[in-house]
């Protein structure tokens, strides 16, 4: 095998915006928020406004309990969550709105205290993945006219 052949192939990431995105103004925020409502899309509706609200990594995100969040049947105005990659703890308050959400999916998931808030319909892991995560982001995205690449 010559060695140019090696030399001209192009990195997988080259042209591509790689690592974190741009934030999402409030506006976008509004409309990813009304198109969710109007589709009564319970889940996303209350994993969209929990991620605004926590700012909490994916990782950290998806693996959330419903007694992380809740106690009984309400869900608390705060939360403290351990963060995986920095082991530290995170305090976040939770909007009413996204209470509302909340309640309202775990509700119609019938969840219970020790279920993950997220549950994955697929994976024997319990709960949403990351990567599934990601491609419900890149689909509220690009139903706002964003490009994911950047947003």
């Amino acid at each position: 095998m010559s060695t140019s052949a090696t030399a001209t192939r192009e990195p997988w990431n080259k042209g591509k915006l790689v690592g974190q995105k741009t934030p999402l103004r409030l506006k976008d925020i509004w409309a990813i928020r009304v198109r969710l409502q109007l589709a009564e899309n319970i889940r996303d509706l209350a994993l969209f406004e929990l991620a605004i609200d926590s700012k909490l990594r994916a990782c950290d995100l998806v693996k959330l309990r419903v007694r992380d969040v809740s106690h009984g049947n309400h869900v608390a105005s705060r939360a403290i969550v351990t963060q995986q990659k920095t082991k530290r703890p995170v305090q976040f308050e939770i909007t009413e709105q996204t209470r509302t959400a909340l309640e309202e999916w775990m509700q119609r998931a019938y969840l219970r205290n020790d279920d993950y808030l997220f549950p994955s319909r697929l994976s024997s892991a319990g709960h949403l993945s990351t990567r599934q995560y990601a491609r419900i982001v890149k689909s509220w995205v690009t139903s706002i006219g964003l490009d994911p690449a950047y947003s």
